[in-house]
């Protein structure tokens, strides 16, 4: 397993089925990794026989394990792995980034989100909302039994329907009066739709809310076959810059 600069080697110690589109994966081996302390802070993973990354939020991170929980369909370029017996694999994950920032003087926190969204709206619920009201409401095909701990507020499953469903739901929701914080995330155009919702019809300011699309509908998933290593090693030899070697890596890619 190639590492690209900023990116992390470890190891899978565990795999778990929590459900049939959700699979934990445990991973070991990674001291150097430091946790933005973000509730819904996330790495991008890659992993063996690939070279493009996907992003997946950390669900925990104690010093020692650090778990992703990946939503898995019929393919894609880390679904097919991870359906797979995948302890003992190497992967590379990066630096981790979060946005979730709920206001001092916020009174209610609502999450919303599908199944991509669930491992972050469990760790806001479990780290972030500091004893205020809380409610989630999660959509997937299968519910997740004792996903959410007993803290986490109130817990709806909506059952998946069609793909603007959860935008359309959104906007029939009634908010709790006094300021609060609205995080949701899941399909890019629908975030699109709530973001001018919340803005536009609410009046929101981007304080009160942090809108996040985690996956297009319309994205490819084909894997790209360029292996940024030798590339990598012969720009460090020639004595290019980090910022040169994967401009000629993006290069390479537009080639394929």
């Amino acid at each position: 397993m190639s590492e690209r600069p900023g990116t992390h080697a470890a190891t899978v110690v565990r795999r778990e089925q929590l459900s049939p589109h959700l699979v934990r994966i445990v991973l070991g081996g990674v001291e150097s990794f430091t946790s933005t302390g973000i509730a819904d802070e996330w790495v991008a993973l890659v992993v063996p026989g690939q070279y493009q990354s996907r992003y997946y939020t950390v669900r925990s991170w104690d010093g020692e394990e650090l778990v992703l929980d990946v939503v898995v369909h019929e393919e894609g370029l880390v679904t097919q792995w991870a359906q797979t017996d995948c302890v003992g694999d190497v992967v590379a994950i990066s630096d981790a980034k979060g946005s979730c920032s709920v206001p001092e003087d916020a009174e209610w926190v609502y999450l919303v989100g599908d199944l991509t969204a669930v491992p972050a709206m469990a760790r806001i619920a479990e780290e972030s909302v500091g004893g205020r009201p809380v409610h989630i409401w999660a959509e997937a095909v299968h519910e997740v039994p004792g996903y959410f701990g007993a803290d986490a507020g109130v817990v709806t499953w909506l059952p998946r329907a069609q793909e603007s469903a959860l935008a359309a739901f959104v906007e029939t929701l009634e908010w709790p009066a006094g300021p609060g914080y609205f995080w949701m995330a899941g399909e890019s155009a629908q975030m699109r739709a709530i973001r001018h919702y919340v803005r536009r019809e609410l009046g929101w300011g981007a304080d009160r809310h942090d809108l996040m699309g985690y996956w297009s509908s319309g994205r490819g998933r084909r894997a790209r076959a360029v292996d940024p290593a030798p590339i990598y090693a012969r720009g460090r030899a020639a004595g290019l810059t980090d910022e040169q070697i994967w401009a000629e890596y993006d290069e390479a890619r537009g080639r394929e």
